[in-house]
C-alpha cells in the first residue's frame, strides 16, 4: 500500500462505497484524488460513471427486464421495461434494484416522455411558442429572447422528460445519471425502452416509448 493510500481511512473508502455503488477500488482511487474529500469523490466517481456509460452507449440493449411498482394503497401503478445486454446482468441484485427504483419514481412523478429526443414536434413547439410570448412581453431583444426560450425549455425537459429528472430519492442525480452509475458498476449499456402509468380514475394514462422502437416496429 502506497503512502497515499494509507493517509485515506477504510471508513470512508466503506462510505463512499455505500453512497455511490461504485467498486472499493475506484472509490480508494477516487478518495485519493480528492484528497480524503467525500463530496469531491463522489463527483469525481459520477463523472467517471457518465463517460463510462457514454463509451457503452451505442452498444444494443435486446436483453432485460419488465417491473411493476403499485403505490401505497394501488391507487397508481406503473409499468416499466428496462433492457441490459445480458440476460445475465438483469438477474443481478443491482439491476433489479435500479428498475425498481425507476419505476417508483415514474409513479411519483409521472414524466410524459423517456428523453428529450422523444418528445414530440408538436408538443416542441407548442411549448416554444409559449416561451418565446413570455419572453417578447419583457421588451428584450431577439438575441436574448432565444436565450430565455433556451433556458426554459432545459426546464421544461427536466419536467417531462424522465431521464432529465432529478432522482426522487437524491434530488443532486438524474435519473441519467443513476442510470450511469450503474452501467459503470456492471459493464453494461442500460437503457430505459418504455413505460406505462396508471392512475385510478384518471381520465387518460401516460405510455412513453423511446423512438428506437417506435422505428422497430414500423
Amino acid at each position: 500500500m502506497t503512502a497515499v493510500s494509507e493517509k485515506i481511512d477504510a471508513k470512508l473508502v466503506k462510505e463512499l462505497r455505500e453512497k455511490s455503488g461504485a467498486p472499493m477500488g475506484d472509490c480508494l482511487k477516487a478518495l485519493q484524488e480528492s484528497k480524503g474529500d467525500m463530496e469531491a469523490a463522489f463527483v469525481v466517481l459520477r463523472k467517471r460513471g457518465m463517460a463510462s456509460a457514454q463509451k457503452k452507449a451505442t452498444r444494443s440493449t435486446n436483453e432485460g427486464l419488465i417491473g411493476t411498482y403499485i403505490h401505497a394503497g394501488g391507487k397508481i401503478g406503473v409499468l416499466l421495461e428496462l433492457n441490459c445486454e445480458s440476460d445475465f446482468v438483469a438477474r443481478t441484485t443491482d439491476y433489479q434494484d435500479l428498475l425498481k427504483d425507476i419505476a417508483m419514481h415514474v409513479a411519483a412523478t409521472d414524466p410524459r416522455f423517456v428523453r428529450p429526443e422523444d418528445v414530440t414536434p408538436a408538443d416542441l413547439e407548442r411549448e416554444k411558442d409559449i416561451f418565446r410570448s413570455q419572453a417578447a412581453a419583457t421588451g428584450k431583444p431577439p438575441a436574448v429572447i432565444e436565450k430565455i426560450v433556451e433556458g426554459k425549455m432545459s426546464k421544461f425537459y427536466e419536467e417531462v422528460c424522465l431521464l432529465e429528472q432529478p432522482f426522487i430519492k437524491d434530488q443532486t442525480v438524474t435519473i441519467k445519471n443513476l442510470i450511469a452509475q450503474t452501467v459503470a458498476k456492471l459493464g453494461e449499456n442500460i437503457t430505459v425502452r418504455r413505460f406505462a402509468r396508471f392512475k385510478v380514475g384518471a381520465p387518460d394514462w401516460t405510455v412513453a416509448t423511446t423512438k428506437q422502437v417506435e422505428a422497430a416496429a414500423e
